[in-house]
């Protein structure tokens, strides 16, 4: 029953009797609530009521341990000078083209010309004694920052230097590569993905030397030059290298999330989401063949039709609805005291509600993308001319994976939605979901970026766990550390959305300040004295 007797508690311990009325005020908010749901509030559904209240509001969210510091740290506190430095540099790197259009398409020119200009923008960072650059694959970089403590295992920092195609039509600039001023924004492809990184990453160490500081934990850069078509001449050819010395690292930073502003509904304050994994991807293609002839005799079905048909079938039949069984769950989990009521009960109860927010998460593109493996129909080609019955037709399609699906659930359930031999399926290329990464407060990494996030963004709301729906270089580092995590310190509003791959892609000045006062932090945090093994090679560099 609810009333001052009620002893239940998130923590099972007794809340007594004011905490106890304080619960049946609290329920009686619910009741209209649950009317709405069914559920009525007799019985059993008065018992279901303090339960759902009780991990609502039993327990106030735990205050997260503040790292403690071997070292008092440099203040982020930039000149105008510098400030200066950092907004042409980034507008330097945008107006060299390095595009990549496919895995035997590359703009070489650009990715050349970048090396001496990276060189020329952080003297320091290639003048310091301690710091090695390598180019790897021809056009990728690895620095290797010699830390004074070889007793703390290293961490990397990833970034990549290509970017995807644009084409003038649309834009609200001249040229998508003009890196163009413009309301305290500069437009341009890469200002988001991914030069911001690259820019950003070398720029706080180049001021943290320029301010004597040495690190005391080593890290590595890696900064990939075909990340865009599949990292296999950048980041493979990285980890490789880093294989063969033996390297293990503590941790692992790239991209792959934002800090979100009025995305996330029923939440007020901006969220700033640490992807902990990454879909996986097939993309697969499907054929049909079929005798030509003249279209004045056809037959009842083309190559085209029945082709049309299949792909009809995987659009009206999408992969099943995961939520709750991937790391999605442990994100509104943690986001759940963020959220406006009834949101926040729905939130803290997912052992209850999961099938009532998987329905509504599948509503919108954005949101269903992490409920299911999801179905995009890419390329389409059939015919040879218009009075001619058309011999073959092809498509395209490309799935990003669920975190609770593999490569080979999928493509069986493909086969079944398609269920027509004259459909022939080829696998192109196929990788499962990557690994969860950890996520606790007792983490190191977790820690670093906690403590990071706060002091540069005080008003964020949570920081949370997320799922990168696309994909990263990061996935081909899984055998130098279990601790992946995907995250650009960069609000991102609705607006913005559009922009990622799209027209007008643009960072704002002060964004991309915030950006690398991040990353001037995070270095600093990484020196916590955290016992580890000592990196057995790195001395030898």
């Amino acid at each position: 029953m609810i009333g001052g007797r009620l002893s239940l508690s998130r923590s099972g311990k007794s809340l007594g009797r004011a905490g106890g009325d304080k619960m049946a005020a609290l329920a009686g908010r619910l009741r209209g609530f649950l009317w709405l749901l069914g559920l009525g509030l007799c019985g059993a559904a008065a018992a279901l009521v303090a339960v759902v209240f009780v991990r609502a509001y039993g327990t106030a969210r735990p205050s997260r341990p503040a790292p403690v510091l071997r070292k008092a740290r440099l203040e982020p506190a930039f000149t105008p000078q510098e400030r200066q430095e950092l907004k042409e540099a980034l507008q330097g790197s945008i107006r060299i083209q390095t595009v990549s259009f496919s895995e035997d398409d590359q703009n070489i020119t650009a990715l050349a010309a970048f090396e001496p200009y990276i060189r020329k923008a952080f003297p320091a960072v290639f003048s310091a004694t301690f710091i090695k650059h390598e180019v790897i694959g021809g056009y990728s970089h690895l620095f290797t920052i010699q830390g004074s403590n070889s007793q703390l295992q290293p961490y990397m920092l990833l970034a990549h230097i290509d970017v995807v195609p644009a084409s003038p039509e649309g834009w609200d600039v001249s040229d998508p590569f003009s890196a163009e001023e413009r309301d305290g924004f500069i437009y341009g492809r890469g200002t988001l993905d991914n030069k911001n990184s690259v820019m950003g990453i070398l720029h706080a160490l180049e001021f943290l030397l320029k301010r004597n500081y040495r690190p005391q934990r080593s890290f590595y850069i890696g900064l990939g030059h075909d990340e865009e078509i599949g990292g296999k001449k950048g980041a493979m050819k990285i980890v490789a290298e880093l294989e063969s010395r033996g390297v293990q690292l503590a941790f692992l930073l790239d991209e792959g999330s934002f800090i979100y502003d009025g995305i996330v509904t029923g939440i007020e304050k901006p969220v700033a989401l640490i992807a902990i994994t990454e879909k996986g991807a097939i993309t697969a293609y499907f054929s049909v063949t079929s005798a030509p002839g003249h279209s004045s005799a056809p037959p009842k079905r083309t190559s085209i039709g029945i082709l049309s048909e299949a792909m009809s079938k995987l659009e009206q039949n999408p992969m099943p609805n995961m939520f709750g069984h991937g790391p999605e769950l442990i994100m509104f989990e943690e986001l759940a005291p963020d959220f406006r009521f009834p949101l926040n009960v729905i939130m803290s109860n997912l052992w209850l509600f999961a099938p009532l927010v998987g329905r509504f998460l599948e509503k919108q593109p954005t949101t269903n993308a992490l409920v299911r493996t999801t179905t995009a129909i890419t390329m389409f080609h059939g015919g040879i001319k218009s009075n001619v019955i058309p011999p073959s037709a092809n498509a395209t399609v490309n799935f990003r994976i669920h975190s609770a699906q593999t490569v080979d659930q999928v493509l069986e359930l493909v086969e079944k939605t398609v269920d027509d031999k004259r459909v022939k399926i080829e696998l192109g290329s196929a990788f499962d979901p990557l690994p969860v990464s950890p996520w606790d407060d007792q983490t190191f990494a977790i820690q670093v970026f906690r403590q990071s996030i706060q002091d540069v963004f005080p008003d964020i709301g949570s920081i949370a766990p997320g799922i990168c729906v696309g994909n990263t270089d990061s996935r081909h580092y899984t055998s130098l550390t279990n601790a992946i995590y995907r995250f650009n310190p960069v609000i991102f509003g609705t607006k913005d959305l559009p922009r990622f791959h799209g027209l007008n892609e643009r960072i704002s000045i002060n964004g991309y300040e915030k950006q690398v006062k991040f990353l001037f932090q995070l270095i600093q945090n990484s020196d916590l004295y955290q016992p580890t093994e000592p990196h057995m090679n790195l001395h030898e560099l």
